[in-house]
């Protein structure tokens, strides 16, 4: 099937999704709570795009929006542009400390508005990533908390959760940099606890904290390691030549 992005004509299949589709053909949509691992979220909607059809124009939030149909679409019209910043411009005030938000409204221009009461301090714009991230692990140690402007992402009555392993896979796809994370050589907090790390005993690097690399072994059903990710792929690598000389 073809559909047409900004006058290009693009191959997709049937029920891809939009972002997808523009992204591997050179397209740039702005997105934050988008990731790949994770997909489905579409809460952020600065993705949104322009899809005209059977003489109809709709906005659509283009990273959970399947292409069924031939279409014409528009990721920068006036319509995009103005939608688009007033969310950006919602999103600001919602987390005034996070810098990339604050890339991308000088990018996308978002207007300025006194009437919109900024949460001080605050950089979490409740994406849900962090959370699913977690839920995927299997730990589910942080979930949403209360409700309307009070909502935020936290442990079980803000104390520190017995479930965490200090893995920082909720950091790592935060993308408004609003999970503090404190690390050294021997140890790493987060969600106000600290943890122990243990060094890779091939390179010296950290491998993780103990009770992450636990949890990977028992999940995995083999004894815990102490190589870091790098190390444990080289490992596989050279057993595989090994084996199989190549």
């Amino acid at each position: 099937m073809i559909i047409e992005i900004d006058g290009k004509a693009c191959t997709c299949d049937p029920g891809e999704y939009l972002l997808n589709i523009a992204s591997r053909n050179g397209f740039s949509i702005p997105t934050l709570c988008h990731h790949d691992g994770l997909p489905g979220q579409g809460c952020c909607r600065i993705c949104i795009v322009e899809v005209e059809s059977h003489g109809r124009k709709d906005i659509v939030t283009a990273c959970i929006y399947p292409v069924e149909q031939q279409c014409n679409v528009f990721t920068d019209s006036e319509r995009v542009k103005r939608q688009r910043g007033m969310t950006l411009a919602l999103l600001r005030s919602r987390a005034p400390e996070s810098a990339e938000i604050a890339r991308l409204c000088e990018i996308y221009g978002a207007p300025d508005h006194e009437r919109f009461t900024q949460v001080e301090g605050e950089k979490c714009i409740i994406c849900g990533l962090c959370v699913k991230a977690c839920e995927t692990l299997g730990t589910s140690a942080i979930s949403n908390v209360n409700r309307g402007v009070e909502k935020a992402v936290s442990t079980p009555y803000d104390e520190p959760s017995a479930d965490c392993i200090g893995c920082g896979s909720c950091a790592a796809v935060c993308p408004t940099g609003a999970i503090s994370v404190e690390e050294n050589d021997s140890s790493r907090t987060i969600w106000n606890r600290e943890f122990s790390m243990q060094m890779c005993e091939n390179c010296g690097s950290p491998a993780g904290t103990l009770d992450e690399l636990a949890f990977a072994a028992k999940k995995a059903g083999i004894a815990p390691s102490a190589l870091c990710d790098a190390c444990r792929r080289k490992a596989i690598a050279d057993a595989m030549i090994t084996a199989y000389g190549r």
